[in-house]
């Protein structure tokens, strides 16, 4: 009997041992469960972002409003500023078709034909006329004294110097806006243009541009 209980000491004493362990463990084991039932809930951060997201809607609505106003204008803010076509000719370096932007004169159209050749007459344009889309510019080649009429006025036809505005005597060859004024202020002081070369008479008015506005003026 002795021996059987010397035999068997060492495997109690492990099975104890091993008891113990297994004790520990489970006590490990429901303290972790506890600590993570009790452990406090904490609002998801997706959660602040909805509502933040939520109370934005009237200034967000107003924003997309605002730019469906920009968008819908912006149309016909770009029709109105279409560019011009114009054909230059003449003593010109590379004469053809030209796009210009929207405001654009005479001069510009001349430059963009690589500038008028050495010579050129450049006293027969008004290079300080607005461009008109569509219209030919001939640099050193007078216009072409062809009418539909003898009171014609305007392309095709001479135009009346007793009756003409600014704007349309500014489409007279070597016409620019200080002459205009100046035959406006002449025929309102003096009266009527008896001749066309009454014109001799006006301010800045010579022989030279008398010769390249005969054929494009009438008196009525």
């Amino acid at each position: 009997m002795e021996r059987l209980a010397r035999r068997w000491a060492p495997n109690a004493v492990l099975s104890r041992r091993a008891v113990l362990a297994l004790v520990v463990l489970g006590a490990l084991a429901v303290a972790l469960v506890l600590a993570l039932h009790d452990r406090p809930t904490t609002v998801p951060a997706p959660e602040m972002v909805t509502r933040a997201a939520a109370a934005d809607p009237p200034a967000g609505e107003g924003g997309g409003a605002s730019e469906a106003t920009e968008d819908s204008s912006a149309p016909e803010a770009a029709a109105a500023q279409e560019d011009l076509v114009v054909h230059v000719g003449g003593e010109v370096e590379d004469p053809g078709l030209y796009t210009l932007p929207p405001g654009s004169r005479v001069a510009d159209a001349v430059e963009k034909a690589g500038g008028a050749l050495s010579g050129a007459d450049l006293d027969l344009l008004n290079l300080a006329r607005p461009l008109v889309d569509g219209e030919q510019v001939l640099v050193g080649v007078p216009p072409p004294a062809g009418g539909s009429g003898a009171g014609a006025q305007g392309v095709g036809g001479p135009v009346n110097i007793n009756q003409a505005d600014r704007a349309l005597l500014e489409t007279l060859p070597g016409v620019g806006p200080v002459i205009a004024d100046n035959i406006i202020a002449y025929r309102e002081e003096h009266g009527p243009f008896g001749s066309v070369d009454e014109l001799l008479n006006v301010s800045k008015i010579g022989e030279k541009v008398l010769d390249s506005l005969a054929a494009h003026v009438t008196v009525g």
